[in-house]
């Protein structure tokens, strides 16, 4: 491999360096060429020179060549063996892309790592929730209150009228399809069936998930990043005892609730356009809606409510405790848990729907 030899100036300072750095470039004309430098009249060299040396053998490096010296003495030795390593050192190749294999092992290793500890998660809030308490473990009540208040008061609002306004939505579009057959009062039926058997149920569980499911994966991430978890582990407190399971009792108790109170704003909704737009009378109104009201629907919209409380606690807590980086990763996991809530709830939603009318009618 070819080469080119240059003297170095007396002192190698910030005026010299840009000179001697120009002259590297422009003789280097072919790829791959080394460059020797001869220091044998360098008498000093300072830390500005030293920083114009790297410069010169990254030039180097960038045309495939080597940097390399000679004769050098006195202090310029003590410099150069300081910054021998940034002379030498070769920039790192860039990562190889793994290839399919690798890929789809790598998401499979990852799904089972994800799903053992989410496993462990479950098993461990069934224990701190049902069992623990009962051997005199301690329950935090006092959190517990706290968390009913958060999930459940604060919610009521948008619940309620959430719930209401897909109720007007609904009895809206079923009436002008109604109207062709002159059977509009059946709408009455038609809202109750639907939020008793899967809209109270399912639109209160997207917006609590939104809410609430966010602010537990947020809530705990934050705890994750800052440290505060390792914290607690390091005072020797269950983490699922201290967090999780206050979190899930209240769920399990506030969720049926916001259903319930789902469940009598979305036919609220649907009795505002049918008493004041669609013009029945109240009571005739109010005594088809209650005609369709059955144990069995209500049963149905209850039972799922629960496991979707169960759902999105662990889904919340799950993301929260998988976090990595600083907020970034607390924004991400966040998100995340959404997106997973809502799925799940409809998988959840899919798998009731077959259990009631293909497995138990």
């Amino acid at each position: 491999m070819s080469e080119i030899r240059l003297k170095c100036p007396d002192t190698l300072n910030a005026e010299s360096g840009p000179a001697l750095l120009e002259e590297v470039k422009g003789g280097l004309p072919e790829e791959g060429q080394n460059v020797v430098l001869d220091f044998s009249r360098t008498r000093s060299m300072d830390s500005m020179g030293s920083a114009w040396l790297m410069r010169l053998a990254e030039a180097v490096r960038g045309r495939g060549g080597e940097l390399r010296w000679e004769h050098a003495s006195g202090d310029v030795v003590a410099f150069l063996d300081l910054v021998k390593p940034g002379l030498l050192t070769r920039p790192t190749p860039p990562e190889r892309a793994p290839g399919f294999f690798e890929a789809t092992g790598g998401s499979a290793i990852n799904m089972v790592t994800e799903l053992r500890e989410f496993w462990n998660l479950v098993i461990d809030t069934i224990y701190w929730t049902v069992l623990a308490p009962f051997e005199g473990r301690g329950f935090r009540w006092g959190l517990f209150i706290d968390e009913m208040h958060e999930m459940g008061v604060r919610a009521v609002q948008i619940v309620c009228l959430m719930n209401f306004l897909l109720g007007l939505i609904v009895a809206m579009l079923l009436s002008k399809q109604a109207e062709a057959y002159g059977i509009q009062i059946f709408v009455a039926d038609v809202v109750m069936i639907g939020f008793a058997r899967e809209l109270g149920a399912v639109m209160t569980a997207t917006v609590v998930s939104a809410r609430t499911g966010a602010a537990i994966a947020a809530e705990i991430a934050t705890m994750q990043v800052q440290e505060e978890i390792d914290a607690l582990r390091g005072m020797g407190l269950n983490v699922t005892q201290f967090l999780v399971s206050p979190k899930l009792l209240a769920m399990l108790v506030v969720l049926p609730c916001l259903v319930a109170l789902g469940i009598v704003c979305g036919v609220l909704g649907g009795a505002v356009w049918g008493i004041f737009v669609l013009d029945f009378e109240p009571s005739v109104w109010f005594n088809e809606t209650l005609q369709r009201c059955e144990l069995r629907d209500i049963v149905e919209g209850m039972t799922k409510t629960i496991v979707f409380a169960v759902m999105i606690v662990l889904v919340g807590c799950h993301n929260g405790l998988r976090v990595t980086g600083g907020s970034r990763g607390v924004g991400l996991m966040t998100t995340r848990a959404v997106v997973m809530d809502i799925f799940f709830m409809i998988i959840i939603d899919i798998q009731f729907a077959t259990l009631f009318y293909y497995v138990l009618e």
